[in-house]
C-alpha cells in the first residue's frame, strides 16, 4: 500500500499537480538546435512549442501567473504599477527579425566595446553614451560587460524567462535592491560631468562677460543629470525633480566650503543618495522603441554636447608652454598662429594652386603632385651621380664610369670604411639603373609618337 501511493505521488507530483511528460530524444534534439539558433539570432524558441514548450501556455501556470501579478499589484491606496508583459502574446514576424544575436553583440563588444557599439546594438543608448564618454568606464566597465551580455541580449529580447525572473524580483522587491556598482557609477558619472561643466565656463571675461557668474547654475544640474541618466538604465526608472532639487541645495555649501573638490564631492553624494534612497524605482512597461534614425540623432546630439564642453574647456581654460616656460591660453595660441606670416602664406599657396587648377585643370595639379613626390627615385639619382635633369645618356654614363672607378670597395683599404664604400657604390650602381631605365622607356615613347605623326 505504501509502495503504491510512493508510485502515485510520484505520478502526480505534490497536491495532485500532475506532470505533463518527460522531454523525448528528438524534443531534446530540437532544443539543441533552437538553442543554436538563438545564439545566432536566426530563430526563436517560442515559436515552437515542441522545441520550447511556454510555461504560461497551459491553465495551471496562467493561475499562477495571474496569482503573481496580483500579489506585485499594489494594495488599495497605492500607485498602480502593474509589470506589462509580452509573455502571453505570440511573437510577430518583426519581432522574430528583430531578435539580437549573442555572437553580434559578442564581436561588437570586442572591437568596438569600448566605445559602447555593443550597447547602441542592443538598444541601451544612454549606457553606450556612458560608455563612449568614458572610454568603456575607465575599461572596468568593458570588461565587466562580458558576463552582463548574455542578459543584455534577453532583456532586449523581452526572453520569457527573464521577464519571469524579473516580475518574481519585483514580487518580492518593492523598490530596486540597493546595488553598489550601479551607486558608484552613478557618483562617477555625476561628478564627471559637475566637473566637465566646472571647467567649460570661462574663467576670464569673454565679450566683456562673465560667463562663470551665470553658468556656474549648471553645475548641480549636471551632477543630478548624471546620477539620473545612470539610474535610468536598464529596469530601473525614477524622476529626476528630487535629485536636481537636493543638488541645487547642497551647492550652497560651495560658499562655505572653499575646496572645490570637497564641495563637489558633496553635491554628488548627496544627489546620488537622494535617487537611490526616494526616487528610483522599477521599470514596469518596457520602452517604447525608436527607429533607429532618431536614436541616432539622439545619440549624435549628446556626443556633439559633451565635445563642445572640452572644446570649451580647451579653448578659453586651455595653457600651452612655450619654449621660454611661458604660459600662454589656447584662445591666444591660437589666434596668433592664424595671424601669423606662415599661416598668410600657406593661404596664399592654397589660392595660387586654386587658380592654376582653374586654369590648367585639377589633373595637372594632381600630376605634380606625384612628380615632386619622385615614387621612381628620378630626383634622387640625378643627386647621386651630380648629373643635371637635362643631362643626356652619353654624359649619365660618362659620370657613372668615373663615379663607380673612384668609389670601388677594392681601393679602400682600412676595414672600418670599406662598407661604407661598398654602400656608396651599390648607391651609384643603382642610381645609374634608374636614370638608364627611365631615359630608355623616354626614348621609345618619342620615337613611337614620331612614327605615328608620320
Amino acid at each position: 500500500m505504501m509502495d503504491t501511493n510512493r508510485v502515485r505521488n510520484r505520478q502526480n507530483g505534490p497536491k495532485g499537480t500532475k506532470f505533463e511528460h518527460l522531454p523525448s530524444s528528438s524534443s531534446m534534439t530540437k532544443n539543441f538546435f533552437c538553442a543554436i539558433g538563438n545564439l545566432f539570432g536566426i530563430q526563436s524558441c517560442a515559436q515552437n512549442a515542441d522545441v520550447a514548450p511556454n510555461p504560461f501556455e497551459n491553465g495551471t501556470n496562467k493561475c499562477r501567473l495571474d496569482q503573481k501579478i496580483k500579489q506585485a499589484a499594489p494594495k488599495s491606496g497605492e500607485k498602480n504599477v502593474v509589470f506589462q508583459t509580452p509573455l502571453d502574446q505570440q511573437p510577430t514576424d518583426a519581432d522574430v527579425a528583430s531578435k539580437k544575436s549573442l555572437i553580434l553583440a559578442y564581436i561588437l563588444w570586442l572591437f568596438g566595446g569600448i566605445f559602447g557599439l555593443h550597447l547602441f546594438y542592443l538598444d541601451r543608448d544612454a549606457h553606450a553614451f556612458l560608455t563612449w564618454s568614458t572610454l568603456g568606464g575607465y575599461g572596468l566597465g568593458w570588461l565587466a560587460d562580458v558576463t552582463k551580455i548574455p542578459r543584455y541580449v534577453r532583456e532586449c529580447n523581452n526572453d520569457p524567462r527573464f521577464l519571469h525572473e524579473m516580475m518574481d524580483k519585483m514580487r518580492r522587491n518593492k523598490k530596486p535592491p540597493f546595488s553598489s556598482s550601479r551607486f558608484i557609477s552613478a557618483v562617477m558619472v555625476g561628478y564627471l560631468w559637475g566637473q566637465l561643466v566646472l571647467l567649460a565656463i570661462p574663467q576670464d571675461e569673454v565679450w566683456g562677460v562673465n560667463w562663470n557668474t551665470y553658468f556656474h547654475w549648471l553645475i548641480p544640474l549636471a551632477v543630478a543629470l548624471g546620477v539620473w541618466v545612470v539610474g535610468n538604465i536598464g529596469k530601473e526608472q525614477g524622476k529626476p525633480w528630487l535629485t536636481i532639487a537636493v543638488s541645487y541645495i547642497t551647492y550652497i555649501s560651495r560658499w562655505y566650503i572653499y575646496d572645490e573638490s570637497v564641495w563637489l564631492s558633496l553635491v554628488m553624494f548627496s544627489a546620488a543618495i537622494a535617487f537611490d534612497t526616494f526616487s528610483k524605482e522599477w521599470r514596469r512597461s518596457p520602452k517604447k522603441k525608436s527607429p533607429l534614425w532618431k536614436r541616432a540623432i539622439v545619440v549624435a546630439c549628446c556626443v556633439f554636447l559633451y565635445v563642445s564642453l572640452w572644446s570649451s574647456y580647451i579653448y578659453f581654460n586651455g595653457k600651452i608652454t612655450d619654449s621660454n616656460g611661458e604660459e600662454i591660453p589656447v584662445h591666444e595660441a591660437i589666434h596668433h598662429f592664424f595671424t601669423s606670416s606662415w599661416w598668410t602664406d600657406f593661404k596664399q599657396s592654397l589660392y595660387d594652386i586654386y587658380l592654376y587648377a582653374q586654369h590648367h585643370g585639377w589633373y595637372e595639379i594632381w600630376k605634380q603632385v606625384i612628380d615632386l613626390s619622385d615614387p621612381q627615385g628620378e630626383q634622387n639619382a640625378y643627386k647621386v651621380l651630380g648629373v643635371s635633369p637635362t643631362a643626356s645618356q652619353q654624359e649619365i654614363t660618362a659620370r657613372w664610369r668615373a663615379l663607380s672607378r673612384e668609389n670601388h670597395p677594392d681601393k679602400v683599404k682600412v676595414p672600418e670604411r670599406q662598407r661604407e664604400a661598398q654602400e656608396r657604390f651599390m648607391e651609384i650602381q643603382q642610381a645609374y639603373e634608374i636614370l638608364s631605365n627611365i631615359k630608355n622607356k623616354r626614348g621609345r615613347k618619342n620615337k613611337k609618337s614620331i612614327q605615328d605623326e608620320f
